[in-house]
């Protein structure tokens, strides 16, 4: 009993650490969309300060804003840095008398001997007279047209769209500001596949485990609007389909922001009011951001557990390369079945009952039809102090009930160790694309140097796993992983 318990709260814990929000101290409040400056990560918040990540998973305080303020947000165009941010607004420094500003830098490295911020410069105000709050911006870099274009405003009025000169910074002379929503703040513009996704913040805040935030979203085929949600409604009265609320122990997701990481692989970032695990405090969060049927949706965070790594090219599952051992089983002839008999459970095949013939020492793989069968399942962990990328840690994947994981070989092949070592080739990058699929990624390939950004398990044939160049269009890159 005892033994079932402590292994019930390990299994726990384990949960616990694969589904957290970031590593290390991720606290902040009103995150910019996340921007990577020479390797490194960076993140704003409001009050001037920010975060930085070496490796997108475990994150600190150390980034630098001049001004102060709320609900910053940031964008690399070209080679600069361009920062827009609330100065008052939302109730801060009394009422809703609103500015809102630009500036630039060369480089987020506040280290940097490079790191100078431009002077700031209003791009548009409120004067606390009118049904509008100048707070909340955010960027779009239109990519069709390669216009610059931002959205700003609170539940304090309307939501408004204006237009900025991308080579200054300032705002487009003569340009007309357009009200597009209602009922939301801390909006963000995305563009996707022809449409112009409005995602804006619903619910209450800055009530630690008691706010309500969630991110909701309208989309149109202008970026003027009107922006529709999935069953017609306009966000300029009331309309937004969800993307992601309350759950896995955090509340209140608000400031939404979009990263691509690869093509097919992308992340959401955006702030939780409140973690429970961690005092109910306000925490950067990550998702995957997953597409589905032309709308975001944040994924799940993934939890550590034990799956079958199912390939997409065929269905087949990731296996040792061993002997397959039939179970005993009372056969009936189906035509002859004696019905008055009681029904029995037959359990899973036993590690013990098979594992004595397998080879000590690598073991190679294969795919096969899924029989749950020990050869068969894997038990993928996260593995504390290895690291992480954005979204998640590293990960070690192992046969049930053994320490024998998987591996990456020099030739860019796959194998299983006897035991878990902790050495690079046998950690994992798992992410979820955006078609709800995985790529399982090494973190190094032995003889090459730097971490591996492009060769995944690769179901090369039917039944031939390796290692190969990521290819989103390809079924051969992807795996689901299910638990039975």
């Amino acid at each position: 009993m005892m033994k079932q318990t402590i292994s019930f709260l390990f299994a726990c814990c384990l949960s616990i650490l694969s589904s957290k929000a970031q590593s290390g101290t991720p606290y902040i409040h009103d995150p910019s969309t996340i921007a990577e400056c020479d390797g490194k990560y960076y993140t704003f918040g409001t009050g001037g300060g920010g975060l930085i990540s070496d490796d997108g998973w475990s994150w600190h305080s150390g980034a630098e804003r001049p001004g102060g303020g709320a609900a910053p947000d940031v964008l690399k165009i070209g080679d600069r840095y361009l920062v827009i941010y609330g100065a008052t607004g939302g109730g801060l420094g009394g009422g809703h008398n609103g500015r809102i500003l630009t500036m630039w830098n060369n480089t987020l490295d506040p280290q940097s001997p490079n790191f100078k911020f431009s002077e700031a410069v209003e791009v548009c105000s409120s004067d606390g007279m009118e049904d509008q709050d100048a707070i909340d911006p955010c960027l779009l870099l239109d990519p069709t047209t390669g216009r610059l274009w931002v959205t700003y405003g609170t539940y304090f009025g309307t939501i408004r769209l204006i237009e900025l000169d991308p080579k200054t910074g300032f705002r487009m002379k003569g340009n007309k500001e357009k009200d597009i929503a209602i009922d939301c703040e801390a909006t963000d513009l995305i563009f996707r596949d022809g449409w112009y996704y409005l995602l804006g913040t619903h619910g209450t805040c800055c009530d630690g485990v008691n706010s309500t935030y969630n991110i909701v979203v309208g989309r149109s085929r202008s970026v003027e609007g009107p922006y529709l949600d999935n069953i017609g409604r306009d966000m300029f009265h009331g309309g937004g389909r969800m993307v992601i609320a309350a759950g896995n122990r955090v509340c209140g997701p608000g400031h939404f922001g979009r990263t691509i990481i690869d093509e097919g692989v992308e992340i959401m970032s955006c702030h939780f009011e409140a973690d429970f695990e961690r005092s109910g405090r306000s925490v950067l969060g990550i998702r995957q951001l997953l597409w589905k049927n032309g709308w975001p949706v944040a994924g799940e965070p993934f939890k550590a557990g034990t799956y079958e790594i199912e390939s997409e090219r065929r269905g087949y599952a990731l296996e040792l390369a061993v002997d397959f051992v039939r179970m005993p089983q009372e056969r009936e002839r189906f035509w002859q079945m004696d019905l008055t008999k009681p029904l029995v459970s037959i359990p899973n095949q036993k590690l013990e009952d098979v594992n004595s013939n397998w080879p000590q020492g690598n073991i190679p793989l294969r795919c096969g039809d899924y029989m749950f069968r020990p050869h068969q399942r894997w038990t993928i962990t996260p593995v504390e102090k290895a690291g992480g990328y954005l979204s998640n840690p590293y990960f070690k994947i192992t046969i049930e009930g053994t320490e024998r994981a998987l591996a990456a070989t020099s030739d860019k092949e796959l194998t299983t160790m006897p035991t878990f070592t902790g050495s690079d080739e046998q950690l994992w990058r798992i992410e979820q694309l955006t078609d709800g699929t995985y790529r399982i990624m090494p973190k190094r390939i032995p003889g090459q140097d730097g971490l591996n950004t492009r060769y995944v398990i690769y179901s090369a044939a039917d039944s031939t796993p390796t290692l190969a160049e990521y290819d989103f269009h390809s079924d051969n890159s992807k795996w689901n992983l299910r638990q039975h």
